[in-house]
Formats: C-alpha cells, sequence, structure tokens
C-alpha cells in the first residue's frame, strides 16, 4: 500500500522560507504570486494491506518523526 503525507506550517506560524520563495519568484518577473507557504511531502511504501493499520502507523510516525506538531499540520493520504 502507498500513502503520501503532506506537512504544513498551522496559520499563524511565521514561514521564512515562503517569504524567501515568494521574493524570488517576483525578482524572476513571475507576476500574480500573493504568498508562499511551504512545506513538506512524504510518498510512503507500506507492508501492510490494513488500512486502519496503515493509518494507525502513519499518525504515530507524523508525530514521533515526520511533523513538529507544535507547528505543524499533516494530512495522511493511502494511495
Amino acid at each position: 500500500m502507498k500513502a503520501r503525507v503532506t506537512v504544513t506550517l498551522k496559520n499563524g506560524v511565521l514561514d521564512p522560507q515562503g517569504k524567501a520563495i515568494e521574493g524570488a519568484l517576483k525578482s524572476l518577473g513571475v507576476d500574480g504570486i500573493a504568498g508562499v507557504r511551504q512545506g513538506k511531502v512524504f510518498d510512503l511504501e507500506l507492508e501492510t494491506a490494513d488500512k486502519a493499520q496503515a493509518e494507525a502507523s502513519l499518525k504515530a510516525a507524523c508525530e514521533k518523526l515526520l511533523a513538529n506538531t507544535v507547528i505543524e499540520n499533516y494530512r495522511v493520504e493511502l494511495i
């Protein structure tokens, strides 16, 4: 089974990397960008076919390693 975990900063958390990307896009002449927020995407392959077990394992992985839950949100998708 395959899964995708998307990690993004929570609303209200400053995103200096997003601001830097926004500035770079403007300096490259890319118009119409009003704001940029950066994040992370993890594509994982799981050895189980049990969806409930997969979701539990992925949640544990996010809580322990993949996301800093103080400042980041995460979303798990089984694909």
